[in-house]
């Protein structure tokens, strides 16, 4: 998610290291922030691959200050991060939502839709954060409040990002009722 994070925000114009780190930061949110011991040595394998390049200038008070600038190969290298998301891409809301910040930067529209057809498609899917056996749990069979509170909102978020893609795939509610 690291790489996507920073090939997508290069994709919409070259930043400095620390605003890179900033913007991915506000992203991913309160839930996980980016050391510089994280965020720079991916910026160097992207470097190095050619998918990034850097440009020194000239800084505060003469030091130099490196811009960084998304290449073709990157944009390329972006795009099949987007086009191949799958899996943990898909199920883990984080990362998926990291995915669907640089969706649009998939000029596929076919491309879009079947990641949104994956989430989709894994959200119909019956799933609880507890079970009994095999068998997902749902807030009227747990007792526990806090637990209760847990499955309540998760079903509401749910519903509402399946109407969203419901809507964003033009897909009617009555054919897809878990």
């Amino acid at each position: 998610m690291i790489e996507l994070m920073i090939l997508g925000f290069l994709a919409e114009g070259p930043l400095h290291g620390y605003e890179l780190r900033r913007k991915m930061s506000q992203l991913h949110g309160y839930a996980r922030t980016f050391s510089d011991g994280t965020v720079y040595p991916a910026i160097n394998r992207l470097v190095a691959s050619g998918a990034l390049v850097r440009e020194m200038g000239r800084g505060q008070a003469a030091a130099q200050k490196g811009t960084l600038r998304l290449t073709d190969f990157g944009l390329q290298r972006l795009r099949q991060h987007l086009r191949d998301a799958d899996g943990y891409d898909i199920t883990d809301t984080g990362r998926y939502f990291v995915v669907l910040a640089f969706l649009s930067h998939l000029p596929d529209e076919a491309e879009r839709r079947a990641v949104l057809r994956r989430r989709l498609d894994f959200l119909d899917q019956p799933a609880s954060f507890f079970y009994d056996g095999g068998h997902p749990l749902r807030a009227k069979e747990i007792e526990d409040p806090y637990r209760r509170g847990m499955l309540v909102i998760a079903k509401a978020t749910s519903k509402a990002e399946r109407a969203w893609l419901r809507q964003q795939l033009d897909i009617t509610t009555e054919r897809h009722r878990p």
